[in-house]
């Protein structure tokens, strides 16, 4: 499959693995490559030396490219950066903050560039910073996304009629017919983040795997949009967060709820009632734990089954 992304990234398949913070190690990003696709080190839950340890792991597993997410509210972007400029990473998506701050250093090192938005005034500034590409990241999004709450498939036509770089759609894609409905609409691309994160490779905890299987629509929530918007799992946490709104909590008060820590709790130590449960409202479509190898082979075989048929029409 040849496109404007998988000339851009040098890769077979238009199948991007989102960088999930304590889900998107070296073994998924690997493995994700391995099949063709781009394989995304999740550098949000990683310390700067962790983050060299887990793109020197993956450089060893993988002749193919990979990338790294870095988002920018980060207190580690600095440090991140500059081990990314060290490690030659040929790919890096930038997310949460401002592109102009470091789109520009990193081309000058020969690394391609490509931000994560959620409307269409973040897709025009990232356009004017210079970035290669952009990921149209949906209302239905697991972790962190717009407050807008614009729906992928409302947002890829609108971002696709005020630009013209290369659409990676993010938010609510799990399968070939959600890539193939993606790309109708304009995309270029497929970001995967909640399939992948019940994939084997993923460092993901088994108990939050296993959570994920079990969800049905409405399980999830967007929520804390006054501080970054996050969608999660209705857990005991989440009942604090309720609670904490129905009790006019400021700001302040809500950043002490959160504390530090939570997502790691939930995600990466399995804590199903006090962790930050972050996942996609696609989840309740999932009722398997496999290979990152078979889920890209499934997506890309019905896509292409689906593709054939439209045509025969």
């Amino acid at each position: 499959m040849n496109n404007k992304i998988t000339k851009l990234f040098n890769i077979n398949y238009p199948i991007i693995q989102a960088g999930m913070v304590w889900c998107s190690g070296w073994r998924l990003a690997s493995a994700v490559s391995n099949s063709g696709g781009l394989g995304v080190i999740g550098a949000g839950s990683m310390k700067p030396d962790v983050l060299r340890e887990h793109i020197q792991k993956c450089r060893l597993n993988t002749s193919s490219n990979f990338a790294v997410n870095v988002p920018l509210f980060s207190s580690y972007t600095t440090d991140h950066m500059k081990v990314i400029i060290e490690e030659e990473v040929p790919i890096v998506f930038t997310s949460a903050g401002n592109p102009s701050i470091w789109t520009q250093k990193l081309k000058s090192h020969s690394i391609i560039v490509v931000h994560v938005i959620s409307n269409v005034k973040f897709a025009l500034k990232a356009v004017n910073a210079g970035v290669d590409a952009l990921v149209c990241e949906g209302f239905e999004a697991g972790g962190h996304n717009g407050r807008e709450e614009t729906t992928t498939f409302c947002l890829i036509p609108l971002i696709k009629k005020h630009i013209n770089l290369p659409l990676i759609a993010a938010g609510g894609i799990s399968s070939g017919k959600a890539m193939l409905a993606a790309m109708v609409l304009g995309a270029d691309a497929v970001q995967v983040g909640t399939r992948f994160v019940v994939a084997e490779e993923s460092s993901a905890h088994l108990n939050f795997k296993h959570k994920i299987l079990s969800l049905e629509d409405g399980d999830t929530i967007l929520t804390l949009k006054e501080l970054t918007p996050v969608r999660m799992i209705k857990n005991d946490f989440y009942n604090h967060v309720k609670e904490a709104y129905l009790n006019n909590y400021s700001i302040d008060e809500l950043v002490d709820l959160l504390g530090k820590g939570r997502a790691k709790k939930g995600m990466f130590l399995g804590d199903l009632i006090e962790g930050e449960l972050e996942i996609g409202q696609v989840s309740s479509l999932l009722d398997s734990i496999q290979p990152a190898s078979v889920i890209v082979e499934e997506i890309i075989q019905e896509y292409n089954v689906l593709k054939s048929e439209i045509m025969k029409l």
